[in-house]
């Protein structure tokens, strides 16, 4: 598990603010997936399903 993935998720989900620099990194991220575990795949979609929904608002 990528700590920093991990902590930028814990952070994110916890205030429901995302920047867009962030917003950046989780797509190039995701974009790469072999190279993240299970459990980062996981974090990062539940800040994209956050977004979707509209707990989580992106700001700049």
């Amino acid at each position: 598990m990528n700590m920093a993935i991990q902590e930028l998720a814990d952070r994110i989900l916890v205030s429901r603010r995302i920047s867009r620099t962030d917003q950046n990194r989780f797509m190039s991220a995701l974009l790469a997936k072999n190279s993240l575990s299970t459990e980062d795949q996981q974090q990062i979609t539940r800040v994209f399903d956050g977004l979707q929904t509209g707990l989580i608002r992106v700001v700049d």
